[in-house]
């Protein structure tokens, strides 16, 4: 088990209930750590990451296989205008 900060913002905040939180996580990879959050925040997380991405360390990373690093952001989609 891992110590990983998570980030939250707009959509994904209000699907988590917070706007940041530190949890100790088995996942290893940035798709084993959407189904924890998933399971953990149910169908509102599970939109949000369906089209949303996730920052690790500052870095996008849009594969499921990503490695995690210490931080990770939970981005909603964001729409262009």
């Amino acid at each position: 088990m891992a110590e990983l900060r998570l980030r939250y913002f707009a959509a994904a905040a209000e699907a988590a209930g917070v706007e940041e939180e530190a949890v100790e996580t088995s996942a290893l990879t940035t798709g084993e750590l959407k189904t924890e959050l998933i399971e953990r925040f149910g169908p509102s997380m599970k939109r949000v990451l369906r089209s949303g991405s996730l920052l690790v360390d500052g870095v996008a990373r849009p594969a499921d296989d990503a490695a995690l690093g210490r931080t990770v952001d939970v981005l909603p989609p964001f729409s262009g205008g």
